[in-house]
């Protein structure tokens, strides 16, 4: 862990503009399922969901956006939490060819680390996912795990670290997020899959299992009915994350990213040959900036 943080400090990360307020669940978000396995403390400024062999729970936002910030802190379940999935995504809700941004944190047995699994669709095409084992432990404390959407990128941060981009390469016939997208969050029972390829079950005897979010501000784009339209001005300068200084990775940025990249990556679609022997067109065209 020293050494990461000590390239991080030579590489001088810059700061994101702080959107972290204290706003209370109900001012942007409301409960989608499991209602009766949720829970609010700090009045309503922290939700907690929890899992039992009945049923999980997850919240999403009231209004779709078309671009943004979107930051969550989040505290991902302990003990024993071998095939349990916590989420934080941007989904289209789009029954055809839809497009989803993907934060999933993969639960382990006691001891062995998570898993943060990254993923992109668009137009209905998945399989990007990339998986991250985190520099420190995701069930001891609250993180911030952010998600930057803009019409040049989609940049994934941990505390402000970029770990991950996926560049607007429409030009050359790859797919990008580009429709209206809800934030989504749950916690749900992925064992046919989560853990060791989905050999290692979830342990029931360790139930509930408990995910804890907080920071439920948000620095996005909010769209009206008409949001097929109202989609262009969320392209808009007027708004920090569409500005030019954002449009890319400084050098100092890279080279933060390079070295999470280099020392905790385990998983890349793009170099995995066994399931695409031919890669992805966007493994092939310059996915980073």
């Amino acid at each position: 862990m020293m050494d990461l943080v000590v390239v991080l400090l030579l590489c001088g990360v810059l700061l994101l503009p702080s959107t972290a307020k204290d706003v209370p669940f109900d001012d942007n978000y409301s409960i989608t399922y499991g209602n009766d396995h949720v829970a609010f403390f700090n009045q309503g400024t922290q939700l907690q969901l929890s899992m039992d062999v009945h049923s999980g729970a997850g919240f999403g936002s009231k209004v779709n956006y078309g671009s943004g910030f979107f930051d969550m802190r989040i505290k991902v379940p302990n003990k024993d939490s071998a095939g349990v999935v916590t989420t934080f995504y941007l989904s289209s809700n789009s029954q055809y060819a839809h497009d989803e941004v993907d934060f999933e944190f993969l639960g382990n047995k006691e001891g062995k680390p998570y898993a943060l699994q990254t993923n992109v669709f668009a137009r209905g095409v998945g399989g990007r996912e990339e998986r991250t084992l985190l520099w420190f432990d995701p069930t001891a404390d609250f993180h911030s795990y952010q998600i930057l959407w803009n019409p040049y990128h989609v940049v994934f941060y941990v505390d402000n670290i970029p770990i991950r981009i996926y560049k607007n390469n429409t030009a050359s016939g790859v797919g990008y997020p580009s429709q209206p997208m809800q934030i989504l969050a749950s916690l749900w029972d992925g064992d046919g899959w989560a853990t060791d390829g989905g050999k290692t079950k979830t342990d029931w005897s360790q139930a509930p299992f408990i995910a804890s979010y907080q920071d439920f501000n948000v620095d996005g784009c909010p769209l009206t009915d008409n949001q097929n339209m109202d989609i262009q001005r969320c392209r808009s300068p007027n708004y920090w994350w569409n500005q030019r200084k954002f449009w890319k990775l400084d050098s100092n940025q890279m080279k933060a990213m390079e070295a999470v990249r280099n020392k905790y990556m385990n998983y890349d679609y793009c170099s995995d040959r066994n399931r695409y022997p031919v890669p992805p067109l966007e493994c092939s065209s310059n996915t980073y900036e």
